[in-house]
């Protein structure tokens, strides 16, 4: 297989380093595409060989190298390269989210649908070893039908702040936190139970990052960026990004050709995103979810419970149990891989019946062994998997429009309404 990569930042790595080392014999990589060469020179140097490098207007006439196309770009323009990829017959991997919007989920169906390519949605968060064990406990009916879903979400200031410094803080390029973060979220609940969202209501706001919040909190004269700030090495939430030779070489060494700026300031003007988020969801199964999304938590983790009429489920996962001040100071301390304090648990509680914790097995690599579970469903195929964890476009639409409705929601104030499977909203 002959593989083509559009979207050359931190993302692209992981499949990137797939192709050089364990899933080498699975394909070669034959061609780049990104809207900076400088960042395609990191990888032509990660790879170790000459490899033809496009500008995104060449995106086409790339697609004549490749049989499939590996898209890691900003959010908001995954639509344009996926529906074109597709038209080209090509077998297409994207990172989550696919897309950001009820618009652009429509235009992939349609090219999904008369493509004689495939698509595939990376949701690395269903290989981990722990959410596959609760998708095993339901499938098993060891709670009995389930009835209503609790899932809270807490982002660190290590981990959550970096959303606000970078692109991401503009919804517009990410959809927000709903879509662009919580989109692995739903669509574990979507699998988990099976199941697709017909109504969804949400609140939201920016209470802690943002220009207005610091204000209010007397935090004046902020910097524009961590590099060059007074507070370089004494602020915590001033990033380094001098510090990481691998974030300067892909974006500080970058920025003279196209002016992003990796390292703004959380306290900054143009926040456009969220940081507070409630959601409640209504499945086509009656299931009711409860959802919440907070991102300047002290530490980081979720908490999901499910509610059924045998018993209850309860995962609970702490992946850095607190924020060290000088992370972003050094950005390879906010790794979670193996952090101090990690753990998880996973209880069934069955009525009339003493409350049993579940084995989690682990295996090696990234997530508990999940991302090798990933690599290995995206470059040699699935096998008979009785979890279904490969996700296709469709699971990839159906988790970008609860996000896309509970951003609706909060812009309304009212309740969406999802039609043809979670697949729509009633009135689009």
């Amino acid at each position: 297989m002959r593989y083509a990569f559009v979207g050359l930042g931190h993302r692209a790595q992981m499949y990137v380093d797939a192709l050089l080392g364990d899933w080498r014999d699975t394909g070669t990589i034959v061609a780049l595409c990104d809207s900076n060469r400088t960042r395609m020179d990191f990888y032509v140097e990660r790879i170790g060989q000459d490899v033809p490098c496009f500008a995104p207007d060449d995106f086409e006439k790339m697609l004549e190298l490749c049989d499939a196309v590996v898209v890691a770009t900003v959010d908001a323009t995954h639509a344009h390269y996926v529906v074109t990829a597709l038209d080209a017959g090509k077998r297409v991997i994207v990172e989550k989210p696919l897309t950001i919007d009820a618009e652009s989920c429509a235009a992939i169906a349609a090219a999904a649908e008369r493509s004689t390519g495939s698509l595939i949605v990376t949701f690395n968060y269903r290989y981990s070893p722990r959410n596959s064990a609760v998708r095993r406990l339901i499938m098993e009916g060891a709670i009995g039908e389930v009835t209503s879903v609790h899932f809270d979400w807490a982002l660190d200031t290590i981990h959550g702040a970096d959303y606000f410094r970078r692109w991401h803080r503009d919804k517009a390029n990410s959809g927000g936190l709903l879509v662009h973060k919580s989109t692995h979220h739903f669509d574990l609940v979507n699998w988990w139970l099976g199941a697709a969202a017909q109504s969804v209501y949400a609140q939201g706001d920016l209470r802690f990052y943002g220009a207005e919040n610091a204000r209010a909190r007397g935090l004046e004269s902020r910097p524009e960026r961590g590099q060059g700030a007074s507070g370089l090495g004494t602020d915590p939430f001033i990033l380094d990004i001098s510090a990481d030779p691998r974030l300067k070489r892909l974006y500080l060494d970058a920025e003279h050709e196209d002016g992003y700026i990796r390292d703004q300031d959380v306290f900054a003007e143009g926040v456009t995103i969220e940081d507070n988020m409630a959601v409640l969801v209504r499945y086509d199964n009656r299931v009711v979810l409860t959802y919440s999304l907070n991102a300047h938590a002290p530490y980081e983790g979720y908490r999901v419970v499910f509610n059924g009429t045998g018993g209850r489920i309860e995962l609970e996962v702490c992946e850095r149990a607190w924020t060290p001040p000088h992370a972003a100071i050094d950005p390879t301390a906010a790794s979670k891989e193996h952090a101090t304090g990690a753990w998880e648990k996973l209880v069934l509680h069955q009525h009339w019946q003493e409350a049993r914790e579940i084995p989690i097995e682990q295996g090696a690599g990234g997530h508990g062994g999940g991302d090798r579970l990933l690599l290995d469903d995206v470059f040699r195929g699935p096998d008979d998997d009785p979890l279904a964890r490969q996700a296709g476009y469709l699971d990839g639409i159906r988790s970008v429009m609860v996000g896309a409705s509970a951003n609706e929601s909060i812009r309304t104030g009212r309740p969406i309404h999802l039609v043809d499977g979670g697949l729509r909203m009633a009135d689009s």
